[in-house]
C-alpha cells in the first residue's frame, strides 16, 4: 500500500491548502517575531538612553533591569526572561541588521536568524559581519536551520581574524554549570565548558559505568559457576546482576562522586572543601509522613521548597535523618500558614517569612526564598517594624531594583504586596499557597474528606 495513493482529488486539493495555509502562517509568526525583536531592541536602547543623559554610574544597568521588569510584568514574564530577550534582540538587530531585515521580509525563520547570529558572533569587524550576513541568508533561503549551522560556521572563519586559540582562551571564561528543574520531582544538571573536558567527563562517566557493568556480571556469572548452575542462567532472585542501564549508571555515578568526593584538584590546605555538605530544605505535610507506603493517596507530596513536588518515600527518608526539622504549620480547613517553629528555636522570624513567601515577591520571580534578602517594606531607618507584616523575600536583584528605580512597593494585609511600577501600573503578589492538605466538605451530612490545598 502506497501512502496517499487512494486519496481523492478533493483530499489531495485540501491537503495542498492546508501546506499553504501553514506556509503563511508560519511566515506571519517569523515576521511579528522580527517586529517584537525591534521593539526589544528599542527598549533596550531606550533604556541606555536615559542612563546616558543622567550620566548614571552604573553605564545603564539599572535603567535595563527596570525597563524589562515594566515589560515582564506586564506578560507576566520574569524580568530575568525580558532582560535576555532585550539583549539578544539588540544583538541581532544591531550586529545582524540584514538577517533581521531578512526575517521580516519573511525570507527566513527566526531559527535561521539564531544560527547565523551564533555563529557570527565572534567576528568583530562591522564590515566582516555584514559581508558574512549576506551569504548566510542567501544559504539560510535554501537550507534548513539543522543544516545551516554547519555550513554557516564553516562560512564565520572565512572571515574570522582572531585564531581557534583566542577565541576558545575567551569562550573558557563562560563556563558554568546549572540546573533545570522538570515536572514528577525531577531536575537536569547541566555543564557548558571547553569541549575536551565536557567529553572527558562523559567518557570517564562511560568508562567507569561499563567497567561496573562487566565487573558485576563477572561475579554474578563467577557465582552461578560456584552453585553449579549454567554460567548463563538468569533466576529472579539473582541479587547480584545489576539491571541499571548505561545511561543511568552514569548518572549514579555522577551523583555519587559530586556528592561524596572531594575535589582535590581545588581544595584548601586544610581541606574545607571535603567537609561542604549539600543543603536541602524539604516542606513535609503531617500526613505524608504518617503515611505507610507509596499507595496511600490521603497526603500531599512533600516538596523541595521553592522548586518541585518529591516523592513520599524519599521525603521520610530525609525527615528520618535530619538532626532537626523546620515544621510548618498550616491550617486544616483554610491550609493557610499559621506558625513555624522547631525543635530548637532560632530565627523564628526569617523562618516564618521564608515559609510564607517560598520564593521571591516580585512579580514573575521564581527564586527560592533561601536565596534571598529579607527587605523591609517600610524602611527600618523610617520606622518600619522588624516583622512580617513588613518584611518580604527579595531576590539580590529585585531587593537592588526596589531601592534604586521607580518601582514602589506596598505591604497588603496577609503578606499581600502591592508593587507599581514606573509607568504607573499596578500587579499583585500573593505569597504562594502551602503545599499542604484541608478538609473539604461537600453538605452538613457529607463525611469529611481530605483534599489538597
Amino acid at each position: 500500500m502506497t501512502a496517499l495513493l487512494d486519496a481523492t482529488d478533493s483530499q489531495m486539493a485540501m491537503l495542498a491548502d492546508l501546506v499553504a495555509s501553514i506556509e503563511a502562517a508560519e511566515t506571519t509568526l517569523n515576521r511579528m517575531q522580527a517586529a517584537r525583536d525591534g521593539m526589544l531592541a528599542l527598549a533596550g536602547r531606550l533604556a541606555i538612553d536615559i542612563a546616558r543623559e543622567a550620566a548614571h554610574p552604573d553605564h545603564g544597568d539599572m535603567a535595563i533591569r527596570t525597563v524589562a521588569a515594566e515589560i515582564g510584568a506586564a506578560q507576566h514574564l520574569s524580568d530575568r526572561t525580558i532582560e535576555r530577550r532585550m539583549a539578544e534582540a539588540s544583538w541581532l538587530v544591531e550586529r545582524f541588521p540584514a538577517v533581521w531585515a531578512a526575517q521580516g521580509e519573511g525570507r527566513i525563520t527566526a531559527a535561521h536568524s539564531r544560527a547565523i547570529v551564533d555563529a557570527g558572533a565572534h567576528l568583530d569587524d562591522a564590515s566582516d559581519r555584514a559581508a558574512f550576513a549576506a551569504e548566510a541568508v542567501a544559504l539560510a533561503e535554501a537550507e534548513s536551520p539543522n543544516r545551516l549551522r554547519r555550513l554557516v560556521r564553516r562560512l564565520a572563519e572565512r572571515f574570522q581574524e582572531r585564531s581557534i586559540v583566542e577565541r576558545h582562551r575567551d569562550a573558557r571564561e563562560l563556563r558554568r554549570g546549572g540546573v533545570k528543574t522538570r515536572d514528577e520531582g525531577w531536575a537536569e544538571l547541566g555543564m557548558s565548558g571547553p569541549v575536551t573536558l565536557v567529553h572527558g567527563v562523559f567518557y570517564r562517566l562511560s568508562q567507569m559505568a561499563h567497567a561496573l557493568k562487566e565487573e558485576h556480571a563477572r561475579v554474578a556469572k563467577d557465582a552461578r559457576s560456584t552453585n553449579g548452575e549454567p554460567s548463563d542462567a538468569r533466576t529472579a532472585d539473582d541479587r547480584t546482576v545489576d539491571t541499571r542501564t548505561i545511561d543511568q549508571l552514569r548518572a549514579d555515578l555522577l551523583a555519587d562522586l559530586v556528592l561524596t568526593g572531594t575535589p582535590t584538584g581545588h581544595d584548601t590546605a586544610d581541606g574545607l572543601l571535603g567537609e561542604i555538605r549539600a543543603r536541602v530544605e524539604i516542606t513535609v505535610p503531617v500526613l505524608t509522613l504518617m503515611g505507610t507506603g507509596e499507595a496511600d493517596h490521603s497526603s500531599s507530596p512533600a516538596e523541595l521548597d521553592g522548586t518541585a513536588p518529591i516523592d513520599h518515600a524519599t521525603a521520610r527518608t530525609l525527615a528520618g535523618l535530619a538532626s532537626g526539622w523546620d515544621r510548618v504549620l498550616t491550617h486544616p480547613i483554610s491550609g493557610a500558614l499559621l506558625a513555624v517553629d522547631r525543635y530548637r528555636p532560632s530565627e523564628q522570624l526569617r523562618r516564618h517569612l521564608r515559609a510564607r513567601d517560598q520564593r521571591c515577591r516580585f512579580p514573575g520571580c521564581g527564586i527560592a526564598a533561601r536565596k534571598c534578602d529579607l527587605d523591609h517594606t517600610h524602611a527600618a531607618s523610617a520606622g518600619g517594624a522588624t516583622s512580617d507584616v513588613n518584611l518580604a523575600a527579595f531576590c539580590r536583584r529585585h531587593h537592588m531594583l526596589k531601592h534604586h528605580s521607580p518601582w514602589q512597593v506596598a505591604q497588603r494585609s496577609g503578606g499581600v504586596l502591592e508593587w507599581t511600577s514606573p509607568t504607573g501600573r499596578t500587579y499583585i503578589d500573593r505569597p504562594p499557597p502551602q503545599n499542604s492538605v484541608v478538609f473539604t466538605s461537600a453538605g452538613a451530612d457529607a463525611d469529611v474528606g481530605l483534599a489538597p490545598f
